[in-house]
């Protein structure tokens, strides 16, 4: 078995993450440790976090080594690490590889942490389930936990790759969905299940939401805007409810406005809810879960386009241009593989 593999690559985000990436034709092939698998990848999916964290002002921008981007996965176990029960040489599983900045699923192989990947459930195809990893992970965490069955929730950000998945998590657990959007993209939040969509183009949302009074038990904000989301929450959260930051505007100011809902209280002008910064982990337990909505089709992928190995910094430009709806994947090619 080769010893190399091929691998899309950066060392600089100077100008755009996207336009530093190259192909390394021989990039080294991981070696799975005792409680990892290897995966060789067929299909991987695009995540905002895949840039995000190496073009943001945060101490997370950690330059000076070679970048293979990329966390969502779909692909056959190469490898077993001597720890690892539960999976078969040739079996196709998926996933998401989660706290290993740069060792990433734009390549033809990735290892993988055990309880970051599960088996593909017959009749879901491995594109579909390529777009599950992290958005799906990160919808279930926040969600789950917070909601019984018959409780309004609140999702600000239903059309892109997190809010179409948060959208029919919350539906598979009972729950009634009020959703934002913009104009043509109503019509996608209503058939993944929404109840109640704001179009946040010609609606003001918090005079929307407030208007409904405390009604919601739990509010995910899957983009960070509108900025004061959290200082208004007050008047449309239910007493006991949760605000579950799940993603920020990647900028110093996205950042501070997250800290200052963190750390500044009700009483200096803060926000009053149960504030939750939702930070994925990966949890097998939880992809079975999502592996199962998804074999009976509670839970669906929601592409917005696919493209091939050669085009990874198109897919990523398009994926910036914030108008997707759900996912963007890429097929990995297993030539030489």
């Amino acid at each position: 078995m080769a010893q190399t593999m091929k691998a899309w690559q950066y060392i600089s985000v100077t100008g755009g993450m996207e336009k530093n990436l190259h192909i390394n034709e021989s990039a080294p092939k991981p070696v799975p440790g005792e409680n990892e698998i290897l995966v060789q990848v067929h299909v991987m999916a695009l995540n905002p976090v895949d840039y995000k964290m190496t073009e943001s002002p945060a101490p997370l921008r950690l330059l000076g080594s070679t970048f293979i981007p990329g966390f969502d996965f779909c692909g056959k176990v190469a490898d077993i690490g001597k720890n690892v029960d539960g999976f078969t040489k040739g079996e196709y599983v998926f996933g998401g590889k989660i706290g290993s900045i740069g060792k990433g699923t734009l390549a033809q192989y990735v290892a993988v942490n055990k309880d970051q990947a599960t088996s593909l459930p017959k009749g879901v195809q491995p594109e579909d389930a390529a777009t599950v990893g992290i958005v799906g992970l990160t919808g279930y965490r926040a969600i789950s936990p917070n909601v019984k069955s018959g409780d309004k929730v609140f999702i600000n950000g239903g059309s892109g790759g997190t809010g179409v998945y948060a959208i029919q998590i919350a539906k598979a657990l009972g729950c009634h969905v009020t959703t934002t959007c913009s104009t043509p993209n109503i019509e996608l939040c209503k058939s993944i299940g929404a109840d109640e969509v704001i179009d946040y183009k010609s609606t003001n949302v918090v005079k929307a939401l407030s208007s409904k009074g405390p009604t919601f038990n739990l509010v995910v904000d899957n983009i960070g805007t509108p900025a004061n989301l959290y200082k208004a929450s007050s008047a449309f959260i239910a007493p006991g409810g949760t605000f579950a930051q799940v993603g920020m505007t990647p900028n110093l100011s996205g950042f501070l406005q997250v800290g200052s809902n963190v750390l500044r209280p009700g009483f200096l002008g803060g926000g009053k809810a149960k504030y939750q910064m939702v930070v994925e982990q990966g949890s097998k337990s939880n992809l079975k879960v999502l592996a199962e909505w998804m074999k009976e089709g509670k839970v669906k992928s929601v592409v917005d386009s696919v493209f091939e190995w050669e085009d990874a910094p198109k897919a990523y430009e398009k994926m910036k241009t914030g108008r997707t709806k759900g996912k963007i994947i890429i097929h990995v090619p297993q030539d030489n593989a």
